[in-house]
C-alpha cells in the first residue's frame, strides 16, 4: 500500500514533498477505508442479518442479534481492517507503526469486550422477557460474566501497553490479591449470595418479600450483583445487599400467591359474662332463623351459645364461594385475657390480591359482628368516657 501511494504522489509531486506527505496521506486513506468498512457492516451486513432473523420462526435470534449487537459488530470490522493494512503502509516508519499498532490493538480489544458485553446483555434480556426462565435470579450471574470479560480486557490492555505477557500481569495481580479482596468485598459477597439465592430458589424479581430489619415490605423490582431493590407498598424503595438476605431471615409470599389461598387469622374478643346455656326460646329462634340446624340440638343436652356460634361460623365460612374449603378452616378459642375470650377465625380466601383480600376479610367480620347478638353473646369493649358518665349519672 505504501508503494502504491508513493507512486501516485510521485506522479504529481517531487520526491522530497512525497516523503513528507506519505505518512499523513496513508493515515487518511486507512481511515477512509475503515469508515467504509464500518458503513458496509452497519448497513449491508446488518440488513442481511435482520432479514435472516425475521424469516425464522424463533424469536431468540431476534433478541440476540438486534440493532445493539450489530452496531457493536460494525465497530469491530474497521479495526480488523486497519490491523491488516498497517504493516504494508508503515513498514519504513517504525515509530509511527509501533504507536498506531498499539492504538489499533487497544481499539480491537475494546471492541471485542464491548461485543461480548452486548451479547451477554441481549442474552439476559431474552431470558428476562420469557416467564418460564424467571425462576432464577440471573442478573447477578450475567453481571459477574461481564466483569470477567472487562477484567480480561484490562489485563490484556496492560500487557499491550507495557509489552508484557498477560501471565506476568496476572502474577502481579495475584500478589495483591488481599487488597483486591478488600476492594471487591461487596462484589464477591454479592456473587456468593446470588448463587445461593438462585440455587435454593429463595428470591426472584416480582416476589413480595418482608425484611423486618431493613424495613422492606413490598415487591422485588430488581436483583443485581450487589443490591436487591424492593419497591415498598408506600412507593418508597429499600436497597438491600444480597448477602443480608442469606445471612438473615426474610419472608417471601410467592408460595402463598402460587397456592391461590391467602390466610385469614383474626380474633374477636367475647365478653365472657355473656357465655351461657341457651334457653329453649333462643334455640327455637336460632332454628327458625336458619342459624343452626335442628340436629344441632341434642335431646337431654343443654347447648352453650358460644358453641353454637362456633358451629354456625364454620358452616357460614364453608358456604362462601371465596373461602378455600380444601385448606384448613377452623374456629377456635384462645387463652382468656383481661379483655375477653378470644375466638379466632382461621381460614383461607381464594384471592391473594391485597385490596380484594381486605374486602373479603371485612365482609366476613361484618357478618360476625352483625350476627353475634342473635346468640346472646357480646363483644368485649373497654368502657369509654360516655359509658363512665352514664354510670355516674345513674348512681346520682
Amino acid at each position: 500500500m505504501e508503494n502504491i501511494i508513493r507512486d501516485l504522489l510521485l506522479s504529481f509531486l517531487s520526491e522530497n514533498m512525497t516523503g513528507n506527505l506519505i505518512v499523513p496521506i496513508s493515515i487518511i486513506v486507512i481511515a477512509l477505508l475503515a469508515y467504509i468498512a464500518y458503513l458496509f457492516c452497519h448497513i449491508v451486513v446488518a440488513a442481511i442479518v435482520n432479514a435472516i432473523t425475521r424469516s425464522t420462526e424463533t424469536e431468540w435470534d431476534d433478541d440476540l442479534f438486534n440493532e445493539r449487537f450489530l452496531k457493536a459488530f460494525s465497530q469491530l470490522a474497521p479495526a480488523l481492517l486497519v490491523a491488516y493494512l498497517l504493516p504494508g503502509a508503515f513498514r519504513n516508519e517504525e515509530t509511527t507503526y509501533v504507536w498506531l499498532t498499539k492504538l489499533t490493538e487497544f481499539y480491537i480489544l475494546w471492541a471485542f469486550v464491548n461485543l461480548a458485553n452486548k451479547f451477554l446483555q441481549n442474552l439476559y434480556d431474552a431470558f428476562d422477557k420469557r416467564q418460564k426462565y424467571k425462576i432464577h435470579t440471573l442478573k447477578g450471574v450475567f453481571q459477574i460474566m461481564k466483569l470477567f470479560f472487562i477484567a480480561l480486557g484490562v489485563i490484556a490492555g496492560i500487557s499491550i501497553l507495557f509489552d508484557k505477557s498477560p501471565f506476568a500481569i496476572l502474577t502481579a495481580v495475584g500478589a495483591s490479591a488481599a487488597v483486591l479482596m478488600l476492594v471487591f468485598k461487596d462484589t464477591i459477597l454479592g456473587l456468593v449470595a446470588g448463587v445461593q439465592l438462585t440455587a435454593n430458589d429463595m428470591l426472584k424479581k416480582g416476589d413480595w418479600i418482608v425484611v423486618p430489619k431493613s424495613g422492606a415490605n413490598g415487591v422485588v423490582s430488581d436483583v443485581s450483583l450487589t443490591t436487591v431493590k424492593v419497591t415498598n407498598w408506600d412507593n418508597s424503595i429499600t436497597t438491600i445487599p444480597p448477602y443480608t438476605l442469606v445471612s438473615e431471615s426474610f419472608q417471601n409470599f410467592r408460595p402463598m400467591q402460587q397456592s391461590g389461598g391467602r390466610r385469614v387469622m383474626r380474633s374477636i374478643y367475647i365478653d365472657i359474662n355473656t357465655v351461657s346455656f341457651c334457653s329453649q326460646d333462643r334455640l327455637d329462634h336460632l332454628v327458625e332463623s336458619g342459624y343452626i340446624k335442628p340436629d344441632s340440638i341434642l335431646e337431654d343436652s343443654r347447648r352453650v351459645n358460644l358453641e353454637l356460634f362456633r358451629i354456625y361460623l364454620e358452616r357460614y365460612l364453608s358456604s362462601r364461594n371465596f373461602v378455600r374449603n380444601d385448606m384448613l378452616l377452623m374456629i377456635r378459642q384462645l387463652q382468656p385475657t383481661p379483655n375477653g375470650l378470644p375466638l379466632e377465625l382461621y381460614f383461607f380466601v381464594n384471592d391473594t390480591g391485597w385490596k380484594q383480600y381486605e374486602h373479603l376479610q371485612s365482609e366476613v367480620f361484618n357478618h360476625v359482628y352483625a350476627t353475634i347478638h342473635e346468640f346472646g353473646l357480646a363483644i368485649y369493649q373497654a368502657p369509654a368516657g360516655d359509658d363512665l358518665r352514664s354510670m355516674i349519672h345513674v348512681n346520682h
